[in-house]
């Protein structure tokens, strides 16, 4: 069986995510005979069926989500030969790194200012995100290195360092009554009739079931939290956006976050070996007093760095130590 075009995952990938032939083809910028003739290549190519076409539209076959799965991995990572390749060539660029915006920002700050300070450091350009988007940014080449967080954010495949360990808390609504309080509870936060607890995506895109809103941008969020429509629970350190119309209060019993850096294997080189060791060194600093807007990451650790199928040293070399402080 002759290799797979990238051109032939396009069009699968055009056809699966729109379900519909005709606007898969104004998306490729194609007409629609080639489309499906390159999808039937492609299915009598691979010996399954992709795609079911029957009256009432076109759906995925089993097949078909597999190779819906594959086929952006693919594609993603074709893209990163690409970008990788060009930004090797310039040896004045900067390393691009990715983080939610407003996540783990007194942290994030305190890199770039120690960095700034470092003779002969790399430059740095800072890609604000939306919520889960840090990980295709990575596999796709558009950035080298990521601010992320377990248990959230999908670290599949990506070298990890581990930076900081820290509590969540409720963001609510400056009048409300759970406002007043000093700490709350996971089932204080669960079922609050007036106000449902927002939804976020989950790592394959999906929501949870309730009645919160679906949300998936800072901003939007932001607004309904204010407007008195949802709170929601985040990291301790993700309230650098917290507007005063928000008040953020201590969920005792929430899961710890822990806050990671994180890079493709594929793309590791000298610029990120020293950005992460730079990271790793801040892990023993103890950050400055968390204010009430922006909190540092309130748990700084020393871990080693996480590999798929393995785990390395920790990238300045020295040897693991579990170390915490509860600076809340």
């Amino acid at each position: 069986m002759h290799d797979l075009e990238t051109r032939q995952l396009r069009y699968f990938v055009a056809a699966a995510e729109e379900l519909h032939f005709g606007r898969a083809a104004r998306r490729l910028g194609i007409a629609q005979p080639p489309l499906s003739r390159a999808i039937s290549q492609l299915e009598r190519r691979l010996g399954v069926s992709l795609l079911d076409r029957n009256r009432r539209g076109v759906a995925l076959t089993a097949a078909g989500e597999v190779m819906l799965r594959e086929a952006r991995v693919a594609l993603d990572a074709v893209a990163a030969v690409a970008r990788r390749t060009r930004r090797a060539g310039d040896p004045a660029r900067p390393l691009v790194l990715t983080t939610k915006a407003g996540a783990s920002h007194e942290l994030l700050r305190r890199l770039l200012d120690t960095l700034d300070d470092e003779p002969g450091a790399v430059p740095i350009e800072v890609l604000p995100c939306e919520v889960g988007e840090q990980a295709r940014l990575l596999r796709d080449g558009r950035a080298d290195v990521a601010v992320m967080h377990r248990p959230f954010d999908d670290l599949a495949g990506f070298d990890t360092e581990d930076l900081c360990v820290e509590g969540q808390v409720a963001l609510l609504p400056a009048g409300h009554p759970l406002a007043a309080l000093e700490q709350l509870t996971l089932a204080d936060v669960q079922d609050v009739p007036d106000l449902p607890i927002a939804r976020w995506p989950r790592i394959d895109g999906s929501y949870p079931d309730g009645p919160g809103p679906e949300v998936r941008s800072q901003s939007q969020l932001a607004q309904l939290v204010a407007l008195g429509r949802t709170l929601l629970v985040i990291p301790a350190s993700s309230r650098a956006w917290q507007w005063p119309a928000h008040v953020a209060v201590p969920v005792i019993d929430a899961p710890r976050v822990t806050t990671v850096i994180a890079w493709p294997p594929s793309g590791y080189s000298p610029a990120v070996a020293s950005l992460v060791a730079t990271a790793a060194r801040l892990r023993d600093t103890p950050p400055p007093p968390p204010s009430r807007t922006a909190p540092a990451c309130p748990g700084m650790i020393v871990s080693t760095a996480h590999q798929a199928g393995g785990q390395r040293t920790p990238a300045d070399g020295r040897e693991a130590k579990p170390l915490e402080r509860d600076g809340r």
